[in-house]
């Protein structure tokens, strides 16, 4: 008990507590640290997919789909950010027929591609929440797969929200001072990435309700197709 006791006693408890007061003041740096912490778990999630030729392809012609998707825009913001013909379908897709992790895969190479095509960098972490994280978020619909219908629905709804959120974060971190005069970054950061999230989100919602998700899994997944 008593080594116990003399292992603590140099430490500097107060200045410990004044780098926790002082935190709140670095938001870059809480922020850098929360999404390292997600990348990490994102990583250990993954070290669990098994990929197979069919899937791989599939990965393929999704990445491809909506990286064309991409570039069809109904319009681009100043500051980053467009309504598209429904890129994230391709990738909601992908996490619904193989699940969260293959999903969330998915996701964070499309984002990485979508870094490569069209660039916005204003900071390292910026860059980590609005590229890989939002839309490694996607794959987060793979959580219902084999539900039904109305099940996937809401799946679908929780993935483009929290690629939303991730922009959201972003957005009050690092572009608050884009805001109008009397406007808080909160508030300019969530009518900013609505403004083209929400339009495209109900147009990936329309698209995937309409669409027979099970039955394109089995035919993409019969012994012929797959061979």
């Amino acid at each position: 008990m008593n080594n116990f006791i003399l292992k603590f006693k140099g430490i500097d408890f107060k200045s410990i507590s004044e780098g926790f007061a002082d935190a709140p003041k670095h938001p870059t740096a809480i922020f850098a640290v929360i999404g390292l912490l997600i990348l990490a778990f994102i990583v250990l999630k993954l070290r669990k997919v098994k990929l197979t030729t069919s899937i791989m392809t599939q990965i393929g012609v999704a990445l491809a789909l909506g990286t064309v998707l991409k570039m069809v825009k109904f319009y681009q913001l100043p500051n980053g950010g467009s309504a598209t013909l429904g890129s994230m379908v391709p990738i909601l897709i992908i996490a619904l027929f193989y699940g969260p992790e293959i999903g969330m895969l998915t996701g964070l190479l499309f984002g990485i591609i979508d870094f490569i095509l069209a660039p916005y960098i204003m900071h390292p972490v910026q860059v980590l929440f609005d590229y890989p994280l939002a839309f490694t978020a996607l794959g987060v619909a793979g959580y219902f797969k084999d539900k039904k219908k109305p099940y996937m629905l809401l799946g679908i709804i929780l993935a483009i929200f929290s690629r939303f959120l991730f922009h959201f974060i972003s957005g009050i971190v690092f572009y608050g001072s884009y805001a109008a005069p009397g406007q808080s970054a909160a508030a300019y950061s969530f009518l900013y990435n609505l403004s083209y999230i929400g339009p495209e989100g109900i147009l990936c919602i329309i698209v995937l309700a309409i669409l027979p998700v099970k039955q394109i899994y089995k035919v993409m997944n019969k012994p012929s197709m797959s061979n």
